[in-house]
């Protein structure tokens, strides 16, 4: 099934996925609440799920299907790379993440992987997290290369807080935040956000409630 609150990608998704003869588009949904109903009620092998939706993320309906007793399979199709979306995907344990640059071929290929219990994960999107790995991006590291900004970015991350609540809470659009997060895991060198909190609150960069002092820089 597809999860995407744009009617003509689902369209055309549903589309390029029955022109196969092993694949049925069994439903299709323009929100996380009506997609999880839907997982409910028709139990796909597999749903395609954008992260970008109206009311709860993609990547909250992941969590809950994720973590839960239900067999279908998650594969993210965004056309976001950001690292902090990608880390937060995999922290949930999604199946795959696609960007929506793939091609007809490659999405089929993924939906095919996934179904099996298998990973897959974008091939541009695999390059860079190892670029980043490997400290190829040029970008300052450590808690003392926190801006006092991406400081408070981590402490709401430590307080739990998703992307659109420290977007309120700070008064910042949506997608400069989630900058600032991909900029906080990259100095911290951690794979996803608990990640990031977890290195916090042993280097004490914020307390235990989540507030604490910033670090210098």
């Amino acid at each position: 099934m597809i999860v995407d609150d744009h009617v003509l990608v689902r369209e055309g998704t549903a589309q390029l996925l029955e022109s196969e003869p092993d694949l049925q588009v069994v439903g299709q949904a323009g929100t996380a609440e009506e997609g999880l109903d839907l997982i409910d009620r028709l139990t796909p092998d597999v749903a395609l799920v954008d992260i970008s939706l109206p009311g709860e993320s993609g990547l909250e309906l992941a969590r809950q299907v994720v973590g839960s007793d239900r067999s279908t399979h998650v594969l993210v199709v965004s056309a976001y790379d950001d690292h902090a979306y990608v880390t937060e995907a995999l922290d949930i344990g999604v199946g795959g993440y696609l960007l929506k640059t793939a091609s007809a071929q490659e999405l089929i290929d993924a939906v095919h992987i996934v179904a099996t219990g298998a990973f897959v994960l974008d091939a541009s999107v695999s390059s860079r997290l190892r670029r980043r790995r490997e400290g190829d991006l040029g970008e300052p590291r450590g808690p003392g290369a926190l801006t006092p900004r991406e400081a408070d970015v981590l402490e709401l991350l430590a307080q739990g807080r998703s992307n659109k609540e420290i977007a309120a809470e700070l008064a910042l659009g949506l997608r400069t935040v989630e900058t600032h997060v991909s900029r906080v895991l990259a100095k911290l060198g951690a794979a996803s956000r608990t990640q990031a909190v977890a290195y916090a609150l042993q280097h004490r960069l914020v307390g235990a409630n989540g507030r604490g002092d910033h670090p210098p820089g």
